[in-house]
């Protein structure tokens, strides 16, 4: 890849929506053995490409329903496109969702460790960041309590803390940054600026065109599951301020 820390090329993903609700995983299997199971077709997204250099900060915008969080999904590695290929480099990691990742049974402490052996770390290297990502989200005595009894604020907290901690190659946020205190946010603004100076590249969902004008210098926009703009932050921002004005 050379250059470039990430690649989507000609990206398509669909889903089947089943036409009727199903109310039991009984009913469901009767109805697949009996081939009475039909579907809708949706596509989520539609032949997308772009590239992302390796440092650059990227926002990511569109409207709900665009196809954001899918295309971010896709990048990490959880969903398999239906059609074309994403080619990463390095370690990557993804907050794409409040809690995702996390087992809701496990404690904290042992969550930290789980989270960051699915990104590849070792348990010797998480040992050693162990105590700088609890300092850093603030839950004190909380980190030994079940995952489960959490608030979403809290798991923001945590997962950002892991992610951030371990300095990945590429970063993925999906609003997080929007979740938690005002204190906690500036904090973790702060935090995620040093890490984009020390060349880590950076995919940042966001409906903030100010947010993104200040932490990207690149933007795209989806709108029903394809890529409509792809440039300079700036410009980007600008053409998606003129959309919601026009909703």
């Amino acid at each position: 890849m050379g250059k470039y820390a990430i690649e989507a090329d000609h990206v398509s993903m669909r889903f089947n929506i089943n036409k009727e609700g199903v109310d039991s995983a009984k009913e469901y299997f009767i109805r697949m053995v009996k081939r009475d199971l039909h579907y809708t077709e949706f596509w989520a997204l539609k032949d997308v490409s772009f590239k992302v250099r390796k440092g650059d900060h990227m926002g990511v915008m569109g409207f709900n329903g665009a196809g954001k969080s899918t295309l971010l999904k896709t990048i990490a590695g959880v969903l398999k496109p239906t059609m074309g290929t994403v080619t990463t480099e390095g370690v990557i990691a993804p907050m794409l969702e409040l809690g995702a990742g996390f087992n809701h049974n496990y404690s904290g402490r042992e969550n930290i460790f789980l989270y960051a052996a699915t990104m590849g770390f070792s348990r010797k290297f998480i040992q050693e960041k162990y105590e700088e990502i609890v300092d850093f989200s603030e839950l004190g005595d909380f980190i030994d309590a079940p995952i489960k009894s959490y608030s979403s604020g809290m798991r923001a907290r945590l997962g950002f803390s892991i992610a951030t901690s371990v300095k990945p190659e590429v970063l993925i946020l999906d609003e997080v940054l929007s979740v938690g205190d005002a204190a906690f946010r500036e904090k973790s603004e702060k935090r995620l600026q040093n890490l984009m100076g020390d060349g880590v590249t950076v995919l940042y969902v966001s409906h903030s065109t100010d947010r993104v004008e200040t932490l990207c210098n690149k933007a795209i926009i989806l709108s029903h599951g394809q890529l409509i703009a792809n440039g300079d932050s700036s410009d980007v921002c600008a053409m998606y301020r003129e959309m919601v004005k026009k909703r």
